[in-house]
């Protein structure tokens, strides 16, 4: 029912003017949608939909590379093979991105947006939830571009990790 009055507000709001359209679609279409906010306001509220899955490696994953240096707001790495999530999260976008080449960005439980740029042979889907020893792609030519994004605003590599 609630879907229903939601999705009826929605429609009459849009269709009221150009102005209303354009504000809904750059919300709704130019930015994520904050898995862990409404996953939070819902917990606090209803209780817990995800169990908070304690993690144990299985092997030590993570992502190992020879050097790394400055890429526009993030990392490049080289020498990388095999891509693990630095966080658990669930896969908000795969796709390309301009200067990036192909991308997944994860949505961390802890609100940051983790890039991994230039990727091949992915193995996840979109709205998958990874855990951080599952591998999600592998590396072109064995380079990846790394970037965390909180609130829209880049990260340090360097201080965040």
């Amino acid at each position: 029912m609630c879907s229903i009055i939601l999705f009826l507000l929605i429609s009459v709001f849009v269709n009221y003017s150009n102005k209303n359209l354009l504000t809904f679609k750059k919300y709704a279409y130019d930015q994520n949608f904050k898995f862990t906010k409404i996953t939070k306001l819902y917990n606090k509220y209803f209780g817990k939909v995800l169990k908070e899955v304690k993690e144990t490696p299985v092997s030590a994953a993570k992502i190992t590379y020879q050097e790394s240096s400055s890429y526009k707001d993030g990392a490049k790495l080289t020498e990388v093979s095999a891509i693990y999530p630095y966080k658990s999260g669930i896969v908000v976008f795969i796709g390309d991105k301009e200067e990036y080449g192909k991308t997944i960005i994860i949505q961390g439980m802890d609100g940051v947006d983790y890039w991994y740029s230039n990727v091949s042979d992915i193995n996840v889907k979109l709205y998958d939830y990874v855990s951080s020893n599952t591998i999600i792609a592998n590396a072109q030519d064995n380079i990846l571009y790394v970037l965390f994004m909180r609130d829209g605003k880049a990260l340090n590599y360097e201080e965040y990790i």
